[in-house]
């Protein structure tokens, strides 16, 4: 047993903070810290997550080969695929509506399944929440002494446009990390001119579960002097010169939604379109990156050789991400007799919404996945953490592995831990966790 396993299967090995965790939060006021702790109860696990350097080492592994991969000229024009019961545009073509973008996509989340057969990639995501929320947590656990160090890597950026360069270190400022990578996605896109609004953008932004996280953002922004609102797309509207809100000009959209094409939008599409605002991520790093049908061109040795793969990247990508594959009617009889080895996830789906281990598969169930529209891909065992509830007997959580990414380096390194099928926030100490590294 390596000493994180241990670590791991110990409740009391080392616990979070609390006293610290709830100063944190009353430094960003009241109002805030009552929000949170009326309507988010789970946010924050009670504990945190020890993983080895080796773990992080492959996890790193296999975002760079991903980022080499997606970056071939031959990526964005995927082969013909299953329609979808909520079609988008498929990758290749998204990709290529507008491909004179420059800007790169802001808190890409890769997602990782760590165990005894290593780290497995389940799913990256576009838009990541939890961010701003575990720079909150990490800070307020500064002086907490626990075994390891957090692996907080605010990478410098390969542009070179990132003033820190701070592998390794433990007390940088994530939200000076965070901020930067909004100015330079402004830079890309729009040169030395200077950056006066941010929209921070989702459907009733208020009623969303991160709204606290919301509120985090637009703070650090107007800290810096930018104008920052928070808004659903429905106030939006659309000018000449760009997109208005309450007749003030939209410089910069940081984009919370998960309608990742923007079709239900038009207003923010045609200005994502046309450039005339900068939209932070938009639908074409979501097509190149997330739409998780691309998971399963990651896992296609033959199909990466094709688009020109190294071997090692090929080696690396079928070691780290597991086999995934796009469901298909034909094959029904098929996928009923192996779905105990199959985790199904809508190929457009967010937040684990609509997805299914298949082992607890019902009938009825199983003729809708069967419809369209899902990839299935080989379980992978998440790894687990010994937590003692407040309450409630010691038991065993799961727990996943999230990278933040910007420009293929790895800003933050957070685990969620959680009962069910999926991360869900709604279990006794469970919630966001910082992540410790032990050799």
């Amino acid at each position: 047993m390596s000493e994180a396993e241990r670590l791991n299967a110990d409740c009391q090995a080392a616990l979070l903070d609390r006293a610290a965790l709830q100063r944190a939060m009353h430094r960003e006021g009241e109002l805030w810290r009552s929000l949170v702790t009326e309507r988010c109860q789970h946010l924050f696990a009670d504990v945190p997550v020890f993983i080895t350097a080796v773990q992080m080492r492959q996890m790193r592994e296999v975002i760079d080969a991903v980022e080499r991969v997606v970056m071939l000229p031959g990526w964005g024009v995927p082969p013909p695929q299953p329609p979808l019961l909520n079609p988008l545009p498929q990758a290749g073509e998204e990709a290529n509506v507008k491909s004179n973008f420059q800007s790169l996509g802001v808190f890409f989340g890769y997602d990782f399944h760590l165990n005894s057969d290593g780290a497995h990639l389940i799913e990256i995501n576009s838009n990541a929440g939890g961010g701003f929320l575990n720079a909150l947590l990490l800070d307020s656990q500064r002086e907490t002494a626990w075994p390891g160090e957090a692996p907080v890597h605010a990478e410098v950026s390969k542009h070179g446009s990132s003033p820190f360069d701070t592998s390794g270190r433990t007390d940088v400022s994530l939200n000076n990390v965070f901020l930067e990578m909004f100015r330079n996605e402004w830079r890309l896109e729009r040169g030395e001119a200077t950056l006066h609004s941010v929209a921070i953008v989702d459907e009733q932004p208020e009623a969303q579960y991160l709204y606290p996280e919301f509120l985090l953002a637009q703070r650090m922004f107007e800290r810096a002097g930018i104008a920052a609102y928070i808004a659903d797309p429905a106030a939006l509207h659309s000018r000449d010169e760009g997109v208005y809100l309450d007749g003030q000009k939209i410089d910069l959209v940081y984009n919370r939604l998960t309608d990742f094409s923007l079709q239900q939008h038009p207003v923010l599409r045609q200005a994502y379109l046309e450039g005339s605002t900068v939209v932070t991520p938009g639908p074409a790093h979501y097509a190149r990156y997330a739409d998780k049908r691309n998971l399963a061109r990651l896992t296609d040795a033959e199909a990466l050789r094709t688009l020109g793969a190294s071997e090692t990247d090929i080696a690396i990508l079928q070691a780290g991400v597991p086999q995934t594959r796009l469901v298909e009617a034909a094959d029904q009889e098929q996928w009923w007799q192996e779905r105990k080895q199959w985790f199904f996830k809508p190929a457009t789906g967010f937040g684990s919404k609509g997805s299914y281990s298949g082992a607890k598969l019902t009938h009825r169930v199983f003729e809708e996945i069967m419809r369209g529209g899902y990839v299935a891909q080989r379980m992978a065992a998440p790894g687990e953490r010994m937590v003692c509830a407040e309450g409630a007997e010691p038991q065993p959580l799961k727990y996943d592995v999230r990278c933040y990414v910007y420009d293929g380096r790895v800003q933050l390194v957070a685990a969620r831990l959680y009962q069910g099928q999926t991360t869900n926030f709604r279990t006794p100490g469970g919630g966001f966790a910082p992540v410790c590294l032990v050799e």
